[in-house]
């Protein structure tokens, strides 16, 4: 049997923020070039991405 442990736990948890994030980024008003760059920052650099784009990210959701 494999050891999930905290680095799992972790793992999930960047997984799960990083899906979040890609969803709000999609739903969000910025330009399409934006979205993807955000997208693109997010999956490269899952920590890190995902930092940058809560404190710097589109905020603005489409009605």
């Amino acid at each position: 049997m494999t050891n999930f442990g905290y680095n799992g736990f972790w793992g999930l948890l960047i997984l799960i923020g990083d899906i979040w994030a890609i969803i709000n980024i999609l739903q969000s008003s910025a330009s399409n070039g934006k979205k993807l760059v955000w997208i693109i920052a997010v999956v490269l650099l899952p920590v890190l991405g995902l930092i940058l784009w809560f404190f710097l990210g589109p905020r603005d959701r489409k009605t």
